[in-house]
């Protein structure tokens, strides 16, 4: 699933890499940390080193970031359970890792619930659906009636096959009670473009991928997943405002360290973690991006886990889906 800039992130000093380059944070005392991402490059990486260099002082330590891309996650994934459990690897990890992937993928080599310890949930955020600028449909309610009469045209397109907003298609499709065939992108660059030039009549991708090219008038925005409107899109309409409240989607990233790491490190990233994001500055970033920002304790993200574990995987069962 991609939450590069799919996923609303802050950017923050940006500076070329290739995979699996080491990005340090100014530092510390203690024995070096990295920090793993899943996915390569954009604007997670940017929330990494942002957060990166606000860990530093309370954990008295160098923070790295280190991409570990490849295999929607998976690399990464891996690279977090075979590491040494002594709170010097941690991995930032959005929803589709610990979530989707174990549903999707026969063999992922990782169970979510025995190989990671998690830390804590760093923020939130939603979905839009929206078509191109030129559609005729105004609202959602007209794109039903526009896809009723155009049964050829019930696709739509997603940033990448098994990802959130695949599945966020499956829950509008049962709620319209339409077949929709997902259109699945390498990516939300390929997507946009395709969204932009009325080759697929609609796209879903998080608020932060489609938000500015709504406010350019390149695409628009119809609906979003959230239980209220966004303060970025006040003029929007939810899901369930529009009478499909069954249509509700959140994503999240959150932060896990490998399992058996002791507790008494866990609760050390777990205070330090949330001191950098509750910073007013950190949080207003990230609401600028469409991001809420959470915090919480590893008890609530173990249960956010497995609530989430419990909701998708009927759905993705539904679907048929399989990535291999």
């Amino acid at each position: 699933m991609r939450l590069i800039r799919t996923l609303p992130w802050l950017l923050a000093a940006i500076v070329s890499s290739t995979v699996g380059q080491r990005v340090w944070a100014q530092a510390a005392d203690g024995p070096p940390a990295r920090i793993l991402l899943a996915f390569e490059g954009g604007s997670a990486r940017g929330v990494a080193l942002h957060l990166a260099e606000r860990l530093r002082e309370p954990l008295k330590r160098p923070v790295f970031v280190e991409e570990r891309p490849g295999g929607g996650g998976r690399v990464g994934a891996l690279a977090l359970k075979n590491a040494t459990p002594d709170g010097t690897t941690v991995a930032m990890l959005p929803i589709a890792v610990p979530v989707l992937s174990p549903m999707t993928y026969k063999d992922v080599h990782y169970d979510p619930m025995h190989d990671f310890s998690p830390i804590s949930q760093i923020g939130t955020y939603r979905f839009a659906f929206a078509v191109a600028s030129n559609h005729p449909a105004q609202s959602f309610s007209e794109f039903v009636v526009w896809l009723k009469s155009h049964p050829s045209q019930a696709f739509y397109g997603s940033p990448a096959a098994g990802s959130l907003p695949h599945f966020v298609g499956v829950l509008i499709a049962k709620a319209i009670d339409i077949d929709m065939t997902q259109v699945a992108y390498k990516g939300f660059g390929p997507m946009s473009v395709d969204l932009i030039g009325g080759t697929v009549p609609a796209g879903i991708s998080a608020i932060a991928d489609l938000i500015d090219m709504h406010r350019a008038g390149r695409v628009r925005i119809l609906a979003t997943t959230g239980a209220k409107r966004e303060s970025q899109l006040p003029e929007v309409p939810t899901f369930v405002e529009q009478g499909y409240p069954t249509v509700q989607a959140s994503g999240w990233v959150g932060f896990f360290a490998p399992a058996r790491t002791p507790r008494s490190v866990i609760d050390e990233w777990s205070a330090a973690l949330l001191a950098a994001i509750r910073s007013p500055e950190t949080r207003q970033k990230l609401i600028d991006l469409g991001v809420d920002t959470t915090g919480t304790t590893p008890e609530e993200l173990s249960a956010i886990m497995a609530a989430d574990i419990a909701r998708w995987a009927p759905i993705v069962k539904a679907s048929g889906f399989h990535a291999d």
